[in-house]
């Protein structure tokens, strides 16, 4: 039996390898963005709502932050909190303290200032199998600790779905979009196939979130900010570096992303909504991100929210959510991600 299923486990990872490397020898198909659906009937036509959240804190928290950062809404099953730049606090706590009468702390990964979070229903366990955690740092952590690049990983099963967590932080300014790619398939390899347990199936849906630091390019920053100011901001998506290196094969080839309707989230002035008055005047960015990709023709994908959190002050980032509901289908979806590509 052990043969057995031997067999079957070597027979998976030397298909799902051949279907990664078609893949990548395959026409590339970049970042698909979808449209977002703000209606969410809570379970009744999804088996899992997932609740995704990303910010760089700044090296700042405050427990009123975080309940800004949480909401009272807490229609979901699963809530991760992906953070950057945290601060050395016991944000752990403070977060189970805002969630306390609906959800509880089930997984976590940190590396130093870079921590992931996952929260559940009370008294889901059962439902949860085959937790683990991972972590791959991409450079020195010099001296500001809470800068520390890299990612951490959350691989769960709930409720029979494998997922894998993915949060970031990559290398800052515009200039360093081949670091930044290079860092992104540096993690993705580390994270997702280092030591490959050839019995374990692979996973079904990752989440990718963090400050991925792309920037705009090939505008000045006051035309960027006239266009952002006439709520025309749409109009610097052509200029974004994550869908410009995506498009090119270089990253992220076959994710899905939410139409990015919301302002650039980096950089503020801190305790206010006004774009970085320094010397340096930087272009407003959509840095912080939040991106998925189906890998099971079975499941089909609903994105209801893909916004930013525009009433936290106390970071130069503003941070950003999305809502993604799940659903297994009894025979295979005809799309993989189940989702219609905008127009």
């Amino acid at each position: 039996m052990g043969n057995c299923n031997g067999t079957r486990g070597g027979k998976r990872r030397f298909k799902f390898l051949m279907r990664e490397q078609t893949d990548s020898m395959s026409a590339h198909e970049g970042i698909k963005t979808v449209k977002v659906d703000n209606l969410c009937d809570f379970s009744r036509s999804s088996d899992l709502c997932i609740c995704v959240m990303t910010w760089n804190m700044n090296g700042k928290v405050s427990y009123e932050d975080l309940v800004e950062l949480v909401g009272s809404n807490r229609k979901f099953d699963l809530l991760v909190v992906g953070l950057q730049e945290v601060p050395r606090k016991n944000i752990a706590g403070l977060l189970q303290a805002v969630l306390v009468d609906t959800h509880i702390l089930q997984g976590k990964a940190i590396m130093q200032s870079l921590q992931l979070y996952v929260f559940a229903p009370l008294n889901s366990g059962l439902f949860i199998k085959e937790l683990k955690v991972d972590k791959h740092s991409v450079g020195g952590f010099g001296r500001l600790i809470r800068r520390t690049k890299g990612a951490v990983a959350i691989h769960i099963n709930y409720k029979g779905i494998r997922m894998v967590f993915v949060s970031c932080h990559l290398s800052a300014h515009a200039r360093n979009v081949e670091e930044r790619n290079s860092q992104c398939r540096h993690i993705s390899h580390n994270l997702l196939f280092r030591n490959w347990n050839p019995y374990a199936r692979p996973a079904q849906i990752t989440l990718w979130l963090g400050d991925l630091n792309y920037r705009i390019q090939g505008i000045d920053t006051y035309p960027a900010r006239n266009l952002i100011q006439k709520d025309l901001h749409r109009l610097l998506t052509s200029k974004d570096q994550l869908l410009q290196e995506a498009e090119r094969g270089q990253v992220f080839n076959g994710f899905c992303e939410g139409t990015l309707t919301f302002k650039p989230t980096y950089k503020y002035n801190v305790g206010s909504s006004n774009y970085d008055t320094s010397h340096k005047v930087r272009v407003p960015s959509w840095t912080d991100r939040i991106l998925f990709k189906i890998q099971d023709d079975e499941i089909t994908a609903s994105l209801h929210c893909y916004e930013s959190i525009d009433d936290i002050y106390s970071s130069d980032h503003k941070p950003v959510k999305a809502h993604l509901c799940l659903k297994v289908n009894e025979q295979a979806a005809p799309d993989s991600t189940g989702l219609k590509p905008s127009t």
